[in-house]
């Protein structure tokens, strides 16, 4: 809580030392000086762009300010229009640095949303294109190669293949979803979808893979967003898992919710680095050996609550679980 609002602590304090300041230096200030001695603690709060603090500061600093300096001295009063004007000017300068303040905070954010975006192309797709490059390079500069070793190369290709489709897709998704691009309801089939997410991954990967299915209805919602919420999911999961790559998939059919659950062997992860998995650009602490952009699980975040649902994550059985409820807003008509 005070890490939070620190500022609002600080310029409380350099409040009081103003006042204890101008009270003491009162025969040797007028009141100009004195007014603009109160305005540094508002100008203090205003520079980190929030309103209310800014607002909450300036009537503290503008009430001392009438109570000790305005006459009639040691009341609210005010009789001079002049003192007036001189309070809204207060006002006023809180409220347009905090407004150009909180621009430049945006402006900063976006850009360090673009740097973290070139980051990612020049990292995480420049690490999959290695190994298409360098494993075609063999397979074209050795003619003689044999077929198991050229049989590995070719399955290395198409998996760093996937790897780029999925963080293509990924940007991609972020940008339409960012932009607010309409969504594109229709019947979809989740056992379908599911099927299709598990195109994007080898049989290899998921041998170990448990799937639990219920019999499921036909489900509202965005075909091609839902396809990426699985993949992303399943991704990570993958990524994540200990050396036995063990992954469960569960759909569940409530009356009201569709619920999925989607599990990975893992070491334990507290609850609180947990549960900000799913902001952009976030990473679980000593994972720089694991490739990633750290936007897909933002992304699934972000497709099921454009579908009205909820997303979670919690360490339970020895994994890491996700827990997804998406509700039905449409039922088929039989």
């Amino acid at each position: 809580m005070y890490k939070k609002y620190y500022y609002i602590f600080h310029s409380i304090l350099i409040l009081i030392g103003i006042t204890f300041v101008s009270h003491f230096l009162i025969n040797r200030l007028d009141i100009i000086n004195i007014s603009l001695l109160h305005l540094i603690p508002v100008l203090f709060v205003a520079l980190h762009g929030n309103m209310k603090p800014t607002l909450l500061i300036t009537i503290v600093s503008l009430s001392l300010f009438n109570f000790l300096y305005i006459p009639p001295l040691y009341s609210f009063d005010v009789y001079d229009t002049l003192h007036i004007i001189n309070f809204l000017i207060f006002a006023f300068v809180g409220w347009f640095i905090a407004i150009q303040a909180k621009k430049l905070q945006k402006q900063t954010k976006e850009n360090e949303i673009r740097e973290n975006l070139l980051n990612i192309i020049s990292h995480d797709l420049r690490t999959p294109l290695s190994t298409i490059l360098g494993s075609s390079t063999l397979l074209l500069q050795n003619k003689n190669i044999e077929e198991n070793t050229k049989f590995e190369l070719i399955g290395d290709i198409y998996q760093a293949s996937l790897r780029m489709k999925r963080l293509i897709s990924n940007l991609l998704d972020n940008t339409r979803l960012k932009n607010g691009a309409t969504l594109g309801f229709d019947w979809c089939d989740f056992e379908d979808i599911v099927g299709v997410a598990l195109e994007d991954f080898s049989e290899t990967q998921t041998e170990n893979f448990e799937i639990k299915i219920d019999e499921l209805e036909l489900f509202w919602g965005d075909n091609a967003l839902l396809v990426q919420l699985m993949s992303n999911l399943i991704d990570n999961a993958l990524k994540y898992s200990n050396d036995a790559k063990r992954v469960s998939i569960e759909l569940k059919n409530n009356n009201e919710n569709l619920d999925i659950t989607i599990w990975n062997s893992s070491d334990f992860i507290e609850q609180k680095k947990l549960e900000n998995i799913f902001e952009k650009f976030y990473r679980l602490e000593d994972t720089n050996d694991i490739i990633g952009s750290g936007i897909g699980l933002y992304i699934c975040k972000t497709i099921v609550k454009l579908h009205g649902g909820t997303i979670k994550a919690s360490y339970e059985n020895d994994g890491i679980s996700i827990h997804i409820t998406l509700p039905k807003h449409k039922k088929v008509q039989i």
